[in-house]
C-alpha cells in the first residue's frame, strides 16, 4: 500500500480523477432547449419526447475525456453526444451544425451508428452491446483530434480538417471547422427512442 501511495505521488495524473456531471439525482447543471424530453428516472437520465438538447451549462472544455455509461431499450434507441460547440445552444439543431454529434444508434449504417461522429467521420469496427445492457462510451477531445472509444475499443478517431462526404440531407451537419473548446450535451430524438444514461463523467487534462 505504501508503494502504491509513493508511486502515485510521485506520478501526478495517473490516477486523475472522473468528475461527474451528472449527479443521479436530478437535472442540476444542465439545460434543455429543444422539445422537454428528458427525465430522471430511479436514478438515471432518461430520454424522451421530440428531438431536444440537454446541454452542461456551467463550463466549456477543452482537452478532456467524457464518459457516458448508457442503454438502450430497442434496437432502434436513437441519442447522441454533442461536442465541441462553442457557445451554449439556443436550439437543439445547433450542436448538429455546429459541434459533432457522436451517434448513439445501433442499427445505423458505419457513418451513422454508435461511435459515428454523424455523417463525418465512421467507426472503424461496431462495438455495442444488446439493448438492455450497459455500454461504456468515452469521448477524448485533444486539441483538433477527437477519439471514441466504446467499451473500451477504439472505434473512431477523425482530425479537423481531413476529408469528409458531400453533404446530402438537410438534417446532416453543415461542413465546417469545430471548436477544440466548447460546450457538451446529449440528444434527446424522438418518443419512441427511449435511452438511459447512468453516468455523464469528465476528466479534464
Amino acid at each position: 500500500m505504501r508503494l502504491l501511495l509513493l508511486f502515485a505521488l510521485l506520478t501526478p495524473g495517473l490516477f486523475a480523477a472522473w468528475k461527474p456531471l451528472f449527479n443521479g439525482k436530478d437535472m442540476t447543471g444542465w439545460k434543455q432547449v429543444g422539445w422537454p424530453g428528458f427525465t430522471v428516472e430511479d436514478g438515471m437520465l432518461k430520454t424522451g419526447g421530440g428531438m431536444g438538447l440537454l446541454y452542461f451549462d456551467p463550463a466549456a472544455f477543452g482537452n478532456a475525456t467524457v464518459r457516458l455509461v448508457f442503454k438502450t431499450t430497442s434496437e432502434r434507441g436513437n441519442s447522441g453526444v454533442v461536442i465541441r460547440m462553442p457557445e451554449k445552444p439556443k436550439d437543439a439543431w445547433y450542436g448538429v451544425h455546429n459541434g459533432y454529434e457522436v451517434q448513439i444508434d445501433s442499427a445505423g449504417d458505419e457513418w451513422h451508428c454508435t461511435g459515428a461522429i454523424y455523417s463525418i467521420s465512421k467507426v472503424t469496427q461496431r462495438n455495442q452491446k444488446p439493448m438492455g445492457e450497459w455500454n461504456t462510451l468515452e469521448i477524448e477531445l485533444k486539441g483538433a483530434v477527437t477519439r471514441v472509444k466504446l467499451n473500451g475499443k477504439l472505434v473512431n478517431e477523425y482530425k479537423e480538417g481531413q476529408a469528409v462526404p458531400e453533404r446530402k440531407q438537410w438534417y446532416e451537419p453543415i461542413r465546417g471547422p469545430r471548436a477544440n473548446t466548447g460546450y457538451i450535451g446529449v440528444q434527446n430524438h424522438d418518443a419512441k427512442s427511449i435511452v438511459f444514461f447512468k453516468e455523464i463523467s469528465v476528466n479534464a487534462k
